[in-house]
């Protein structure tokens, strides 16, 4: 039976599987700090990408970066009933400033604060306060800010990536004349998710709003992204919300409309973390560890040396030079293909298997047998498969070889969600359904409160999206028998 890098496998255990899968790939660990990670090399590179792709995309539609600050006079959020209300339970607050050392030496806190100030769970308060004195006219507007920060939700059950007390994010914050150019605004962000989550993550998902019990704080309308992962488990991967004029009035942001008349503005914001790490994780990764889609690879190409005695070295190293100044000159989805040669000495064996953790696309093995073919063995990490091509042929193929793995991953993953998802027509079957495997079930569902609740206590199920109504012919409520046009989405989820 052959031996697997990541123990246990997916099958067996998926939790402990995961948290395997970013050790392996030394992508983060838990810090001192209850419930926050070091995100460590590999996996801040992996960010990066991300980070540089998003910034692209936003920027290109208007977006401008600014920042603003971590700490938020309380006051701010107690303007928001609803808003404070939703995130409550999850702020750190800070009450105090200085340190003193007290009769036994102890550091203890010194000074109280005059009011308390709240750690950004997220910015909507303290960003819409900055907006009340730069909108005073309607030709102040669209305004259209972007923040790259961090956050602080203080959680209960963490995992690396899925669900820490402080994680890395985007927060997109827009103001706007009128409710439709609002709400054009965040069902223009949810395409740029759903375009970044299946272009580049190779993570499929399906696009929708989220009920009432599962919307944003505050918000009149939450629209998301939703990806099935390898447990059959949705991921909540973005979301986008219309504000309305909620948070103007709280926040106090008014502007003299064309009639001359003050009026409040409408808003929006929306949102990506480092919880897309966790996605690429769940959505890819096999029982040997990361694979990762070439579009965010930290590396491409990883080159390794194969040399068994010394009168190689020479050979066999410059031949790996050689090749990597070939892939060097060539560019791949507008950049220059990343390539690294690992000139450890360390066992071949375990190099490898690092690599193959780690979920680099294209693995080489140079030996001096390859130099004297003028060959390489490579072995491809999206399905394991190894070949030996020569070097022109491998030189010529390799970029379209990176997007075949690319849409390949994306395939899969599509492939994989359509098996896992399934039309269901009764109550009987939808017990059924989340009682055996589980997955995606999708049914007509005429908006019960009440009954969404009780699905949520008895089998740990939500509604992840209310998919378009246009999309749907008129159906049945499986839960009421009544009519409707609504069908909705129903999973376990993170």
């Amino acid at each position: 039976m052959r031996k697997f890098g990541i123990e246990p496998r997916r099958s067996e255990n998926f939790p402990e599987w995961y948290q395997q899968v970013v050790r392996e790939a030394d992508l983060a660990e838990n810090s001192d700090v209850r419930g926050c990670m070091v995100i460590k090399p590999w996996g801040y590179a992996i960010w990066e990408n991300m980070q540089h792709v998003l910034d692209g995309m936003l920027k290109k539609t208007g977006h401008q970066n600014a920042y603003f600050p971590l700490l938020i006079p309380l006051k701010y959020l107690e303007s928001e009933a609803s808003h404070i209300e939703g995130f409550a339970k999850e702020c750190a607050v800070v009450t105090h400033t200085r340190l003193q050392a007290d009769d036994r030496g102890k550091l203890v806190p010194a000074s109280p604060l005059e009011e308390p100030l709240v750690v950004r769970p997220t910015s909507e308060a303290i960003i819409g306060e900055s907006f009340s004195r730069w909108v005073h006219s309607y030709r102040d507007l669209p305004i259209l800010i972007n923040q790259w920060a961090n956050v602080v939700r203080w959680e209960m059950r963490t995992r690396l990536f899925l669900r820490t007390s402080e994680f890395l994010w985007q927060e997109g914050h827009t103001v706007h004349e009128t409710s439709a150019e609002a709400m054009a605004e965040a069902e223009k962000m949810l395409e740029c998710y759903r375009e970044f989550a299946e272009n580049y993550m190779a993570m499929p998902v399906l696009c929708g709003e989220k009920t009432e019990m599962e919307r944003f704080p505050g918000a009149i309308k939450t629209l998301c992204i939703e990806a099935m992962m390898q447990d059959r488990k949705s991921l909540q991967a973005g979301t986008s919300h219309f504000l309305g004029q909620n948070f103007a009035k709280s926040s106090n942001i008014q502007f003299r409309g064309r009639n001359g008349e003050n009026q409040y503005a409408w808003t929006s914001s929306w949102g990506v973390s480092t919880r897309l790490i966790g996605g690429l994780i769940m959505t890819h990764s096999d029982d040997d560890g990361l694979i990762l889609p070439p579009r965010l690879a930290p590396q491409h190409v990883v080159i390794l040396p194969i040399i068994h005695h010394e009168k190689d070295e020479s050979i066999v190293q410059e031949y790996c030079e050689r090749i990597r100044k070939q892939i060097d000159e060539m560019d791949y989805d507008g950049h220059s293909i990343r390539v690294h040669i690992d000139g450890r000495d360390l066992n071949g064996g375990v190099k490898k298997w690092e690599w193959i953790k780690k979920g680099v696309p294209l693995i080489l093995e140079i030996g001096p047998r390859d130099r004297e073919k003028n060959s390489i063995s490579i072995l491809r990490r999206y399905t394991m498969e190894k070949y030996v091509p020569s070097l022109e042929e491998f030189v010529r193929n390799l970029k379209p070889e990176l997007e075949q793995i690319q849409l390949g991953m994306l395939e899969r993953a599509r492939t994989f969600r359509e098996q896992n998802t399934k039309q269901i027509i009764s109550e009987s079957e939808f017990t059924e359904f989340f009682k055996a495997q589980g997955g995606y079930a999708a049914t007509f569902f005429a908006g019960n409160r009440a009954i969404e609740e009780a699905i949520k206590e008895n089998f740990n199920v939500t509604i992840r999206c209310i998919l378009k109504a246009a999309e749907n012919p008129v159906g049945t409520c499986i839960f009421t028998n009544q009519s409707t046009q609504q069908k909705v989405i129903w999973a376990k989820s993170y």
